[in-house]
């Protein structure tokens, strides 16, 4: 199946590529955005991050034409290990699931495969979603499932898998998606969508502590660009957008008590400036060839000043 790098060309116009500047891709998956980025650059350079060592070995082999891009097998939120203050022009995030992962029936990412429950972005993290399924608490798993999947029906969901996996382990993703069926009404059922959806789509996100990485790196990155610097993230899930939209505007405001009355040369301007006013969506071009791209969202921020 052809992989489309989402929201691609609004992103890149985004980031404002210079051609001799240091970027960053911190998720690489299969190197769509990092390959528009390099053909922009001269002298500039580009790093790349991703979990998934696979995603890593064939974005090589697409970029095998480019000597100036570094390959990070890390999390991005891990960025500040590589980067001193002030040294990046650039940096951009796509927060979904790589095409190719969900299509890789052995990785158990997707409910139209059965294989074993795994979900790993990095194959070498210790906790999978076998794991998530048949070792966390039932509280937990409502939490997760009402939380992440923002699943209406996450106590039922949880009840079903603990009801299930008292008597034998939950193994397989086909197996879960029958649990999760056994405990939705037969009007949700009858809806348009996959049952499954939600609840695989927390799993994954607990089991690859997606959320953790991109709140660890809202509170790093700032320090790391350079004036001009920017970054563009697209996110795909609303606590992601939510948590990027709050810390984007944190930086971009100065608060001030407005009981104290204050000289114009007295009021302290913002160190960033948010690019654009709300989150760009994507088109119904874009749409049309690329599904993926209905619940992405694109939120920019430039820095203005040290």
């Amino acid at each position: 199946m052809k992989h489309y790098s989402v929201m691609l060309d609004a992103s890149i116009e985004m980031l404002a590529v210079k051609k001799d500047g240091v970027y960053v891709d911190g998720t690489l998956g299969r190197g769509g955005h990092s390959l528009a980025i390099l053909k922009r650059l001269d002298r500039g350079k580009l790093f790349v991050f991703d979990l998934d060592q696979t995603a890593i070995d064939e974005a090589k082999e697409r970029l095998a034409s480019f000597e100036n891009v570094t390959y990070i097998h890390d999390n991005f939120a891990n960025i500040d290990r590589y980067f001193k203050d002030g040294t990046i022009d650039g940096i951009i995030l796509d927060l979904g699931v790589s095409s190719p992962q969900f299509d890789e029936a052995e990785r158990g990412f997707s409910y139209r495969f059965d294989a074993r429950l795994d979900m790993r972005m990095n194959q070498d993290s210790e906790l999978d979603a076998y794991q998530v399924v048949n070792d966390y608490s039932k509280e937990d798993l409502i939490r997760i499932l009402r939380d992440y999947g923002e699943e209406r029906f996450a106590k039922a969901i949880a009840e079903a898998i603990t009801n299930r996996r008292a008597v034998d382990p939950i193994t397989t993703t086909w197996e879960l998606v029958e649990v999760i069926k056994s405990a939705l009404p037969a009007k949700e059922l009858s809806k348009k969508g996959h049952p499954a959806k939600k609840t695989f789509q927390a799993i994954r996100i607990e089991v690859n502590q997606e959320l953790a990485s991109l709140q660890k790196f809202l509170t790093v990155f700032d320090k790391l660009l350079k004036v001009d610097g920017r970054v563009a993230v697209i996110s795909f899930h609303s606590l992601e957008d939510k948590m990027v939209k709050t810390r984007f505007r944190e930086l971009s405001r100065i608060k001030t008590d407005k009981r104290i009355a204050l000289l114009p040369s007295e009021i302290e301007t913002p160190r960033y400036e948010t690019i654009g006013h709300k989150a760009i969506v994507a088109s119904e071009t874009e749409l049309a060839v690329n599904h993926r791209s209905k619940s992405a969202k694109l939120r920019g921020i430039k820095k203005v000043r040290d």
